[in-house]
């Protein structure tokens, strides 16, 4: 019987019990495709709306979490006028309830400024003026809400008519309300502040000198962030907080997934203490016979991947469906993070064997016989 034989024979000896563990160690796996698949797509999606809109820099105070505090619309001009600036305009941006949505993005744009120019008219008309008591939805947002041109829509305290539905080619931008900064401020209660600056830097600006503007933004603005847009997320507090959870909740469930298969590898060393005696008194070798066992362990651990990284994906595409996530990020499922989740399955077998294995090249053989 070849080496191979005698693993699978193990796996087979119990299915009902091997079956139940690699399901346990599936459930670990599909929790960290899940909830790092979500973190990693949030990223992607705020990434490819700043490249989008062409934004180099990003003026905010990041302390405040995903979404930042407000601060005084003032900035705007102060940076507008430093060396290396082509454009800078602002805008002041919130996750809100609207109507049925639980949460959605609410975008106030500086009327004229260069982060409307990305956005393509699908159906009817951009706002006339920043007077205008007039929104533009992005395409997946009036899917969300059910609305089409000439609907009404409530914001707050405020009604408004839709006058236009946009691809604003991300998902974010295509996940949001859009309107004038004056009247978001207006309903918001934040007249005169706003929670960004978006700078594009002079085209002829290389990385050494787009750092250097970041500088000098932040020296003349204490408490206020200067940062690159490709560098936004990784810098966010809220971010680094909801990654942080992410990777810790799926630590606990890979916890309970090694805890189940030292379990059955412990009770699968116990059952066939008569057969181990028998291999060692063929001649087998100790460090052959964990080795065995290890394998037994690991083949778990890919099963329960493989498994784990299918039920993850399925998770993914439901979650992509829900009103409360769809328009805020596109899930994000790689090659890269799938291969992760089979490697650190494989890892969670190998050491939920080491002590069984161990355990196992223990057994005398005269004793084991007598089992």
């Amino acid at each position: 019987m070849s080496f191979l034989n005698v693993i699978f024979r193990g796996l087979w000896r119990r299915p009902v019990r091997t079956g139940l563990t690699v399901f346990g160690i599936a459930i670990g796996i599909a929790a960290v495709v899940t909830l790092v698949g979500m973190a990693s797509g949030y990223e992607k999606s705020v990434v490819k709306q700043l490249d989008v809109a062409g934004i180099d820099v990003i003026v905010s105070n990041m302390q405040g979490g995903i979404m930042p505090k407000a601060f005084d619309e003032s900035v705007r001009d102060s940076v507008a006028a430093l060396p290396g600036v082509a454009a800078a305009c602002t805008t002041l941006m919130q996750m809100l309830s609207v109507e049925d949505a639980p949460m959605m993005v609410v975008s106030g744009r500086e009327w004229g400024a260069f982060t409307w120019e990305q956005l393509k008219i699908v159906e009817g008309r951009m706002p006339r003026d920043p007077a205008e008591r007039a929104v533009v939805l992005g395409t997946l947002a009036a899917d969300v809400l059910g609305k089409k041109v000439g609907d009404p829509i409530q914001l707050e305290t405020g009604e408004f008519e839709v006058v236009g539905i946009v691809d604003g080619q991300s998902v974010v931008e295509n996940g949001a309300v859009i309107l004038s900064l004056p009247l978001f401020q207006e309903i918001s209660g934040y007249e005169g502040r706003v929670n960004f600056v978006n700078v594009r830097a002079a085209p002829d600006a290389d990385d050494a000198r787009v750092e250097a503007l970041c500088r000098t933004i932040e020296e003349k603005h204490p408490g206020l962030r200067a940062v690159k847009s490709n560098e936004v997320v990784g810098t966010s507090q809220g971010f680094r907080v909801a990654q942080a959870m992410s990777w810790s909740t799926s630590m606990l469930a890979l916890v309970v997934g090694i805890l189940g298969v030292m379990n059955t590898m412990l009770m699968s060393v116990f059952e066939r203490k008569h057969e181990i005696g028998i291999l060692l008194a063929l001649g087998w070798q100790r460090s052959r016979i964990m080795s065995l066992i290890l394998c037994e362990s690991a083949a778990m651990g890919l099963l329960g991947g493989l498994v784990g990284v299918v039920l993850g994906a399925a998770t993914l595409a439901i979650l992509e469906l829900l009103p409360d996530i769809r328009g805020l990020l596109e899930p994000d499922l790689g090659w890269d993070l799938a291969a992760r989740a089979v490697l650190i399955a494989v890892a969670v077998g190998i050491v939920s064997g080491l002590y069984p294995a161990w355990r196992s090249s223990r057994l005398s053989p005269s004793i084991a016989l007598q089992g």
